[in-house]
């Protein structure tokens, strides 16, 4: 989503990065611990033929039961509990009456309130049996993500960990979106700092314990440019490459990283059926 306010964030975006307090961790965990388990409960329903309203459905209930909120219902006037972006679709994929189709890569992304606090995450899903290029482009964007966070740490920078991502999707031979980025959370949706998925190494806002913030690189197979089509919210490949994007909410610790969107079940990155 674009930065900005929202009337359920109890704090505002005040152009400073916040230095949250050790106790503020916990508050993260429980709401990354909630967007992750949605995305896990939601892996067995991601199939040929499944409309992507049904999916949204099927998160706002599971939210809703938990005693969360979706932060992205009624969020700048989007109605919607999920993103869905498949193929050739980088972000903001909004769910409908279509339907998902054998062969698709489709990205889901969901951010849950708990007590105030944000935990924003998105993985890719495979439908059915997927092509090579296909799977190869999911496996790279998670590598990508995994070397982003790996760099993370006081003392580094942002732009250690955009390098870290950059560097090497580009050695696969794909392109990093630089259209979005991602983006500071904890009681506020977006927040600073903008997190870049390019940079060169020293530059940028150093890490320190306490910045919480998402990581979130965008991935495409052919060329890096993206267009907004005209509702205003779904970005796709303008060479119609297809995308992928996968997102974790960390908190910077003393000594590295805390990644609050951990599945429980392990399954961040579900395991995508081959042709």
């Amino acid at each position: 989503m674009a930065p900005g306010d929202d009337i359920l964030e109890t704090e505002v975006r005040d152009g400073t990065i916040k230095i949250h307090k050790p106790e503020d961790f916990e508050g993260m965990r429980k709401a990354g611990r909630l967007a992750a388990e949605c995305l896990d409960m939601l892996v067995p329903h991601v199939q040929p033929g499944v409309s992507s309203e049904h999916l949204d459905t099927l998160a706002r209930e599971f939210i809703l039961d938990h005693g969360a909120l979706p932060a992205c219902l009624f969020y700048k006037g989007y109605s919607h509990t999920v993103c869905i972006s498949r193929n050739h679709v980088v972000c903001h994929g909004i769910p409908g009456d279509w339907a998902l189709r054998e062969g698709d890569i489709a990205n889901i992304d969901v951010t849950v309130i708990v007590d105030g606090w944000h935990g924003d995450h998105s993985r890719m899903y495979g439908v059915g049996k997927v092509p090579p290029r296909a799977r190869r482009l999911v496996e790279v964007t998670y590598e990508a993500l995994a070397r982003g966070l790996a760099v993370i740490k006081p003392g580094a920078t942002l732009g250690d960990v955009g390098h870290a991502i950059q560097a090497y999707a580009e050695a696969q031979r794909c392109s990093m979106v630089q259209d979005f980025c991602g983006h500071g959370l904890g009681r506020v949706f977006h927040d600073e700092p903008n997190v870049l998925h390019v940079g060169r190494p020293g530059t940028g806002p150093e890490l320190k314990p306490g910045m919480f913030f998402t990581v979130e690189p965008m991935v495409n197979l052919g060329k890096p440019h993206v267009k907004v089509l005209a509702d205003g919210w779904t970005a796709v490949t303008r060479d119609k490459s297809l995308s992928a994007q996968c997102e974790h909410s960390v908190g910077v610790t003393e000594t590295g990283v805390e990644i609050f969107t951990a599945s429980p079940a392990g399954l961040f990155q579900p395991a995508i059926q081959g042709e």
